[in-house]
């Protein structure tokens, strides 16, 4: 159980490395408002089905994807 539990908390913190580092470029990158602005919801929305899904997989509720134990 701990052991799930600290892999759990390595997954969000990449997963928060790496989401901040695409908003980071999307930001860096120059293109026009909209792009920037759908690209930005786009990368936010993705982290938040991979955050869903690795809670899901703790939980035990799905077995499927990254496995935790």
């Amino acid at each position: 159980m701990i052991q799930s539990l600290v892999y759990l908390v390595i997954y969000i913190v990449v997963l928060g490395i790496i989401m901040w580092l695409l908003r980071y470029l999307v930001d860096a990158i120059p293109m026009d408002e909209p792009f920037r602005r759908v690209a930005n919801i786009a990368i936010v929305v993705v982290g938040i089905l991979i955050l869903i899904l690795l809670l899901l997989n703790f939980t035990g509720l799905i077995d499927g994807g990254m496995r935790l134990r």
